[in-house]
């Protein structure tokens, strides 16, 4: 993967599928139990098509669509050419030993941020998380700057209307908090990452990240630097502060606050990456490569263990 993801010429853009409809609370626990109870990956399709979907989801049919929508985009579930399967993040967390059912931890929503806005498959989302370069905004300012985008790359049937309908929902979706019932309840909001400003202006809300627990940021390290540069045994600084997909651009994180991580990541990472600065060269040096399901159950196994602590 490489830093020009939405110029490839197989992209295929996405502005719409969430019919206006904000992630809301309890809408990935209904779409995970939906697909993982179903016969198979062809049957949990009709999950969300079939006439008892209004019934079995407890929303409209537009809103039955939505769901689709953010469980995919978010990672709970995955579209494959055989059907709708369950993924590891939603077993993790709303399977039959999942270890946030409720949404209640921090953790759990820092890492549906991340499979949103570290993929390029929510083309605004991850142009505004990833590519956009300024501090503050209004919404027409990234609306025009896709369209520019999708003129450049002559992407077919891309509107300007759909385009700012889609800005509007991440918005909604981002700003709006608990209870509040603009937002729809939108559960993301709670992460703070987009401000709302005077006369119409939002800005990106770069800066520490106190809740944002080292293990799920080590986590999403490995799996950017499995994308950025698989076969290094080295990363700069730079690059997992500013580079498209980065801990850094995705988390909006500062660079005061990525250091002070870097500086424990020998020991959360159990000694497989070391930060270095020697030479004036400031680096994360790599000792050996685990597997993606190894990095997985160690991110679980961790998390697990710190809902039992808070529990206790």
């Amino acid at each position: 993967m490489n830093a020009q993801e939405l110029k490839n010429d197989q992209y295929r853009p996405c502005f719409s599928g969430h019919e206006t409809f904000p992630l809301r609370y309890g809408w990935l626990q209904k779409a995970y139990r939906a697909v993982n109870g179903a016969l198979s990956p062809k049957d949990a399709i009709h999950m969300f098509r079939d006439p008892e979907s209004i019934a079995r989801f407890g929303v409209g049919r537009n809103m039955v669509g939505a769901i689709r929508y953010w469980a995919t985009g978010s990672g709970i579930l995955d579209e494959t050419t055989e059907g709708l399967v369950t993924t590891w993040l939603g077993e993790m967390l709303f399977g039959e030993h999942g270890i946030d059912p409720y949404l209640e931890e921090d953790s759990s929503l820092w890492l549906l941020h991340w499979h949103l806005a570290a993929r390029p498959h929510l083309t605004s989302v991850y142009w505004l998380f990833n590519e956009f370069r300024g501090g503050s905004f209004v919404r027409q300012d990234i609306v025009a700057a896709l369209l520019t985008l999708a003129q450049e790359r002559a992407w077919s049937r891309v509107a300007s209307t759909t385009v700012d309908r889609d800005l509007q929902c991440l918005l909604r979706t981002y700003i709006g908090g608990r209870g509040s019932s603009d937002a729809g309840d939108s559960i993301l909001a709670e992460l703070g990452l987009i401000r709302p400003m005077e006369k119409q202006r939002y800005r990106l809300s770069r800066g520490r990240k106190p809740n944002l627990p080292n293990v799920v940021f080590l986590f999403c390290l490995n799996e950017f630097w499995g994308n950025f540069a698989p076969t290094q045994n080295s990363m700069s600084f730079e690059n997992v502060v500013y580079a498209p997909r980065s801990p850094g651009r995705i988390f909006l994180l500062d660079e005061d606050d990525i250091v002070e991580r870097l500086a424990q990541l020998e020991e959360v990472s159990g000694g497989t990456l070391v930060w270095s600065e020697t030479a004036g060269l400031r680096q994360i040096i790599r000792s050996g490569n685990r597997s993606v399901d190894t990095e997985r159950s160690i991110l679980r196994d961790a998390l697990a263990s710190a809902h039992v602590r808070e529990a206790a």
